[in-house]
């Protein structure tokens, strides 16, 4: 399997993104967020071009939002479905998760 770069940017001090590229194919997947406090950070939406499907791209950009959660110290609130579904299957990340409360 090819291996994955994921990095991640700052379009402003409270948007960003994680973006996901295969070396040799001319796509990106992309999983946006938004910083809702010093502590918590939703993750908003994630997407991947057919191009990327079936690669574990998206999988990958998950996987990084949580390996910075924890260093960093925030919670993600998972607000894209496959974030929250990614968590389902791994509950072994619920320490880098939080609930979003009114």
């Amino acid at each position: 399997m090819a291996e994955i770069t994921i990095t991640r940017e700052q379009a402003d001090p409270r948007h960003g993104r994680y973006v996901a590229r295969i070396a040799g194919i001319d796509a990106e997947a992309e999983l946006t967020f938004t910083r809702r406090g010093n502590d918590r950070v939703s993750a908003d939406h994630t997407g991947a071009p057919h191009a990327l499907r079936g690669t574990g791209a998206a999988a990958a950009l998950v996987e990084a939002m949580v390996a910075d959660a924890r260093k960093e110290g925030f919670r993600i609130i998972p607000a894209c479905s496959y974030v929250a579904d990614r968590l389902a299957k791994n509950p072994d990340w619920a320490d880098a998760f939080a609930v979003e409360r009114p």
